[in-house]
């Protein structure tokens, strides 16, 4: 028996909606703010919780280049990081999706949920947090990327090849 199809709606990235999964990194209004450097820089300050330090981990910063994925997308993989957070932030204008359900021993495929995030928006998965690997929509996509490093395993795989899961434009 065929387990059946299972399309995620895309919605907008919000802080609200996005909070049970971690942080929305973005210079808003919301953010708290200040002017430095003598006038000439606005500070948007202490936009996200970086946790990586567990088991004598350190803070990591890589570039990822993701490659252009096409919609409808059916999702193979989710992943997850037990021992630290996850922080992306765009360099490329360019709007991406990310595709997430809550820190739990298996990922609840029943709240999974898609959103779009516009070229301005970075993510801090908190720690545990499944979700799926880089989804660029347009062309390669470079991030920014701030993680853990040092001893441990800290990617889990949880792969969706009999659990059908798409994306598809509305």
């Amino acid at each position: 028996m065929s387990t059946p199809r299972r399309t995620l709606t895309i919605e907008s990235l919000t802080a609200q909606a996005f909070e049970p999964f971690g942080e929305v990194i973005e210079a808003s209004d919301s953010a708290r703010h200040f002017t430095i450097n003598a006038g000439s820089t606005e500070r948007y300050h202490d936009l996200a919780r970086i946790d990586v330090n567990s088991g004598g981990g350190h803070a990591i910063l890589s570039i990822f280049k993701a490659q252009p994925r096409s919609l409808p997308l059916r999702l193979l993989l989710l992943e997850r990081h037990p021992l630290g957070s996850q922080a992306f932030m765009p360099l490329s204008a360019l709007p991406y999706l990310v595709v997430v359900t809550e820190a739990s021993p298996v990922p609840d495929l029943s709240q999974i949920r898609c959103f779009r995030a516009a070229p301005s928006q970075g993510v801090n998965y908190t720690r545990g947090t499944w979700h799926h690997p880089l989804l660029a929509l347009q062309s390669t996509s470079d991030f920014l990327v701030v993680d853990r490093g040092g001893a441990g395993a800290n990617c889990d795989e949880y792969p969706l090849t009999d659990k059908p899961c798409w994306i598809e434009e509305k």
